[in-house]
């Protein structure tokens, strides 16, 4: 008989959740361009130096290469809708202290040209952060990349 059963280290991770949103004075579909494109996150993130991307669409990979040399981050899209503009992914690997992560990507329009984009990360941390030192550091992170979202449309 067979001891081994199924099993995986990727797990909805639950300890912190934080949402970053902005309102942008352009249109729906424009923004999801840029925040909807999975592999060009370097657009708007200026720590990442460069990304790799294995694969197309859902179950594709893209590796994150930071500036600094050192660290690196690979994740795994889950879902894509570009009618609905959302997207999410799971996080596979990193160098960052984060044990398991969700996040997702909305765009939703609104009245005269202008759109709200919305990036959820749900998260655990490693005991490389504190809780509150690891909510603000994701905080951090997100909010420092959705304001270069809105200065690249203002």
């Amino acid at each position: 008989m067979n001891a081994f059963q199924p099993d995986t280290l990727i797990k909805n991770p639950h300890a912190c959740h934080v949402e970053s949103t902005i309102e942008i004075p352009a249109g729906a579909a424009r923004v999801w361009d840029v925040v909807g494109d999975f592999g060009g996150f370097n657009r708007f993130i200026p720590a990442l130096a460069r990304i790799e991307m294995t694969g197309e669409g859902v179950r594709s990979l893209r590796k994150k290469f930071f500036v600094d040399g050192q660290n690196l981050v690979v994740e795994q899209l889950n879902s894509r809708d570009d009618q609905a503009m959302h997207m999410t992914w799971t996080l596979i690997y990193n160098t960052l202290g984060i044990d398991n992560l969700w996040a997702a990507m909305r765009v939703e329009p609104l009245a005269d040209n202008r759109c709200r984009a919305t990036w959820t990360i749900i998260a655990d941390h490693t005991d490389a952060h504190t809780p509150s030192g690891f909510r603000d550091f994701l905080q951090g992170f997100a909010d420092e990349a959705m304001g270069n979202v809105k200065r690249m449309f203002s």
